[in-house]
């Protein structure tokens, strides 16, 4: 049992990434389940179902994963553009995926859905690690 317990110190973001990746992932796919179920388009679902997304991950990755404690406002909104804008990107990316693998190949936009977030949660980790969380040399934490 120490074992694990020293294993998951070392590696407690990273533990801690896919842990709130999963549960991003799980807030995603119940907003966008939520809306296909009331037969919003598949696309539009994503989209919101990508904003409900981002706002949770924010919040999560900045307490949670990386630990960022320094929640001046100068601060706290670079790093909610930074996530924005890679979201934005991976977002994207996702919403190719769907469009690639339902539109074009007829494959079921749920099961691809999954695929997709997993691809988006790989992704967001390397953007989140090296460039959003990232200390900043003239900030706190």
């Amino acid at each position: 049992m120490e074992k694990i317990r020293v294993l998951l110190q070392k590696h407690r973001e990273t533990v801690s990434y896919v842990f709130w990746g999963a549960m991003t992932t799980a807030v995603n796919y119940a907003v966008y389940l939520l809306l296909r179920q009331f037969q919003v388009y598949y696309a539009y679902a994503n989209v919101a179902a990508w904003a409900a997304g981002v706002l949770f991950a924010y919040f999560v990755n900045k307490i949670f994963v990386f630990q960022s404690r320094d929640w001046n406002w100068r601060v706290a909104l670079r790093e909610l553009w930074q996530m924005v804008a890679a979201r934005v990107f991976s977002g994207l990316l996702e919403q190719g995926i769907l469009m690639l693998f339902v539109e074009s190949l007829q494959y079921n936009d749920k099961i691809v859905k999954l695929f997709a977030n997993v691809v988006v949660v790989i992704v967001n980790y390397v953007l989140s690690k090296w460039i959003i969380f990232k200390p900043k040399k003239n900030e706190s934490n």
